[in-house]
């Protein structure tokens, strides 16, 4: 259902003075602040709707509203206006490196910061098949930096020797070289085609090649500026603070460098997390161009409670430094304009 445009009114000015206090907000604030030439029970009224359709819930039967995920979602999609840094904040962000970018992200926003460098898309180079008996293999694949990986094989029914060797030569000539995203059902079909495979042992091969890519291609991230999520309301309580940083402090933050980011920017509200640990946070990620085929991250996590056009801004600010540094240009002027913000596979404007 689309929302009318007194309703839409209304939707932003309770997130945006949500945003701003971290209080609920009412009837008479929201009629106070957005404008709007209508009576109190008119907007009381609106607020209803907007809490049946899911955009808004009520902590308590006498409190103001507050947004859910699904009202920020619609928020960072159609309604956020887009921002820029002020001078101060691109002062800070004169000396940007690689190295403090996590660093002075967490300092403009106040957030934790995590930071992930550039690496190269690593595939396999070279494949070896060691057939062992009449249902075991060994699977060993030497990968484009150079490291093997291999893992043994073994099968509840009987193959030919020959039968691995049609896979070997066919997977050193289809499958090196190949990134984990074009490794498709089709690849697979045909494969099994020209080698006569009936067994499924190509998509067992082909399962290990994308589990391995996967590994070797997650970037190592750093996180700078924890101790801020100490300050921010949603997380007085230490042990849900405990929480996120202990995840982001170990193998998670390597989790969020793999989140898909073929946009500018990518905004993770909440739920929308896979994560149980941020399932109460919102992430907001922005890449760059590290050069020589690289790309890098640069993101924070806070609460759903956020500036999202801001520090998505700073972010994209940042993201577009680093960019231009690693090419050997300037930064970025201060200004921002609209937003790429992606959600799932679809992209939004902001």
């Amino acid at each position: 259902m689309e929302l009318t445009a007194r309703q839409k009114t209304i939707l932003v000015t309770v997130i945006e003075e949500y945003i701003e206090s971290a209080e609920p907000v009412g009837s008479k604030l929201v009629l106070e602040k957005s404008g709007l030439r209508c009576s109190s029970a008119t907007v009381r009224s609106e607020l209803v709707e907007l809490e049946r359709l899911g955009y808004l819930a009520q902590p308590h039967t006498s409190a103001g509203r507050v947004p859910t995920s699904l009202g920020y979602r619609k928020y960072v999609n159609e309604l956020m206006e887009a921002k820029s840094l002020s001078s101060d904040e691109v002062a800070i962000s004169s000396d940007l490196t690689p190295e403090n970018a996590g660093k002075i992200a967490a300092e403009l926003t106040h957030l934790p910061a995590v930071s992930f460098t550039g690496a190269r898309e690593v595939t396999a180079k070279r494949f070896d098949l060691i057939y062992l008996d009449q249902s075991s293999f060994i699977i060993v694949i030497l990968l484009s930096d150079n490291t093997v990986k291999n893992k043994l094989i073994k099968l509840p029914f009987s193959f030919d020797e020959s039968l691995i060797k049609r896979l070997g030569a066919v997977f050193n000539a289809s499958f090196t070289g190949v990134a984990e995203s074009a490794i498709t059902p089709l690849l697979i079909e045909s494969t099994e085609r020209g080698t006569g495979d009936t067994l499924g042992l190509t998509s067992v091969i082909a399962g290990f090649l994308a589990e391995t890519l996967r590994g070797a291609n997650v970037s190592q991230g750093v996180v700078s500026g924890g101790e801020s999520l100490l300050k921010i309301p949603e997380f007085q309580d230490s042990d849900k603070a405990h929480r996120v940083m202990s995840y982001l402090s170990g193998d998670g933050v390597n989790m969020l460098g793999s989140i898909d980011n073929a946009s500018d920017v990518r905004v993770v509200i909440g739920a929308e997390n896979a994560a149980e640990e941020l399932k109460d946070t919102s992430v907001i990620l922005a890449s760059y161009d590290a050069g020589d085929g690289m790309r890098g991250v640069i993101g924070v996590v806070g609460p759903t409670r956020m500036d999202y056009s801001l520090v998505a801004a700073k972010l994209r600010f940042i993201a577009d430094g680093l960019s231009k540094v690693l090419s050997g240009g300037s930064l970025p002027p201060s200004g921002f304009g609209k937003l790429m913000l992606r959600e799932g596979d679809k992209d939004v404007k902001g």
